[in-house]
């Protein structure tokens, strides 16, 4: 078929949705929906698709479109439920079972006819709004995706009513828009609640309140433990390297890994490390709960397993630099293999280009930053005291996706997406020059390089990316990822991996000289700004739609 992708954005759920459509050998293009109505109509009547699919749409689609194009909306709610704030209410209310619906578009917005449905039990605690829809949510549009598709091809086939369809959460309904005032909570409050509410709007748009006397808008709440009866509701209690914990009204803490400064208020609007808002924070050193610890360190045997949780997949220069203390920590055990893994929510996407454009001098912080990261992938490249397994728990962009296979071995999950360099204006380094040509060829890595398309799991496997892919569900990818992990460690495996990792090194070029070519480019991209960095990042930060390379191909 010749299907058109007509996103908002080319998120997560779009590219999962692309890579997997092409690899079943269907024509795919992409539009985005910001050109306007009468652009969109021309796009579509210029492209003239067999059918139009809106993995992740916020615009309304033209009435051109839809009454000439079989158009199917991925609705992140069940069967019955309508508006734009669907996962928010979800997380808000406490749901048990939710949904996502493929629904036909028609003038009334999640009116439509239903093409396919798909439910899920919730999380007893999401994490966040984006670990909820890049998790479950997304998992479950794919299989829709692949129904509709399914569906299309059959001429006799209808949607159904939605007043004909069954509805797995009864009271699913039509909500508006959850609105800033509507997300607020008191830090009297149990810090359960609190926590509750302020991972419904993670990561956007966040909930305004009242810290360190400061208005900011807060993310990435975790809950803490006891503190300590005299602490006032609301008083931070204690910071954990850049998080800080306040207490609440049930005496509990709920830790703040990341602020704003609101616009409104006079603020950059730029989100950051919760310390790095609120400035010094005369608090104690308190334990962090383990869902916000950047590095944990475990060994099973011979294997160590090093676990980076970074938020959004940004890692900016400190972190980087406690992640590279903590990894020369893991490959000086007497393990004979480390394992370099992620969260089910994030692997990496690079360098942090939030605290990159909110510093004096985004040049230096840009370049620190680069420098920081390149140091973790050479210490990976060049160790052989252990074999390296990175596994790409999440997808991972950019900096990210490269910075795994820096490793010796590199594993994926099921349904992650890589996706290389992106038209940041960044040459790129983490010594990708290095990398790259070694596990697909300099051909093959060099039209990765040009193309700047996203590649999933599977796909990353045929190329040589990765060495092996896992079991989606998260819990049983790490599972089998310590029984991949075990069977390097034997002896005959591990001499084969670890003579041809020696082999390479021996016969190459060192490392060094790959870093240092890159980052002659990356210095003048950085510091002279020759392909637009600076404009880049700065609509990247501020969420401005950027011209995708992907678009209306």
């Amino acid at each position: 078929m010749h299907i058109l992708l007509l996103v908002s954005a080319f998120n997560g759920l779009s590219q999962r949705a692309w890579t997997a459509l092409c690899a079943e050998g269907h024509q795919v293009d992409i539009a985005l929906a910001d050109i306007g109505a009468e652009a969109i109509a021309e796009t579509v009547a210029d492209l003239g698709p067999d059918l139009i699919i809106c993995p992740f749409l916020k615009h309304r689609v033209p009435e051109k479109v839809w009454s000439s194009w079989p158009t199917v909306i991925i609705h992140p709610g069940p069967v019955g439920d309508r508006g734009p704030s669907s996962l928010d209410y979800a997380i808000t209310d406490h749901e048990r079972l939710w949904g996502v619906t493929a629904l036909q578009a028609v003038e009334e917005m999640d009116a439509g006819p239903i093409w396919a449905t798909r439910t899920f039990a919730m999380p007893e605690r999401p994490g966040s709004k984006s670990a909820l829809y890049n998790g479950p949510v997304a998992d479950a549009a794919m299989e829709c995706i692949a129904e509709v598709v399914e569906k299309a091809l059959d001429p006799g086939f209808l949607p159904t009513p939605q007043e004909e369809a069954e509805r797995a959460v009864p009271h699913a309904t039509t909500r508006p828009l959850l609105r800033r005032d509507e997300r607020l909570f008191d830090w009297s409050q149990p810090a359960a609640e609190i926590v509750n509410r302020i991972a419904a709007s993670d990561s956007t748009p966040g909930v305004r309140t009242e810290l360190g006397g400061m208005t900011v808008h807060v993310y990435d709440a975790h809950l803490g433990g006891a503190v300590d009866a005299g602490a006032q509701p609301g008083s931070i209690v204690g910071k954990y390297e850049d998080a800080v914990a306040v207490a609440a009204g049930d005496r509990r803490a709920v830790w703040i890994g990341r602020a704003k400064h609101p616009r409104k208020e006079g603020g950059s609007g730029v989100k950051l490390s919760a310390a790095a808002i609120l400035g010094h924070v005369g608090a104690p050193h308190v334990e962090a709960p383990p869902s916000l610890r950047e590095v944990d360190y475990e060994r099973i045997g011979p294997v160590g397993v090093l676990t980076v949780r970074s938020h959004n997949g940004a890692m900016g220069t400190v972190q980087c630099r406690r992640i590279l203390d903590a990894l020369d920590y893991a490959l000086d055990q007497d393990t004979s293999v480390l394992v370099f893994k992620g969260t089910p929510e994030f692997f990496s996407n690079g360098i942090d280009l939030n605290a990159i454009e909110a510093a004096e001098d985004p040049a230096r912080e840009a370049w620190d930053n680069i420098n920081a990261i390149n140091d973790v992938c050479t210490a990976l490249v060049t160790d052989t005291g252990q074999l390296t397994i990175a596994a790409y728990t999440a997808s991972a962009g950019a900096g990210g996706a490269m910075l795994g296979l820096a490793a010796d071995v590199a594993l994926a999950r099921d349904g992650i997406v890589l996706n290389p360099y992106y038209d940041i204006g960044l040459f790129g380094s983490e010594l990708h020059t290095y990398t790259l040509p070694r596990r697909v060829g300099v051909e093959v890595a060099g039209q990765l390089l040009d193309d700047k398309q996203p590649v999933d799991a599977a796909g990353a496997l045929h190329l040589g990316l990765v060495d092996g892919v896992g079991p989606r569900d998260p819990a049983a990818f790490d599972e089998w990822l310590i029984e991949q992990a075990e069977l390097y460690a034997s002896p005959e495996n591990w001499r084969q991996t670890y003579e041809a990792k020696l082999r390479f090194l021996t016969n190459s070029r060192p490392p060094a000289y790959y870093a240092a070519r890159e980052l002659a480019e990356m210095a003048q991209d950085i510091f002279d700004d020759r392909s637009g960095f600076t404009a880049a990042r700065r609509a990247f930060v501020g969420k401005q739609p950027l011209q995708a390379a992907h678009a209306a191909r």
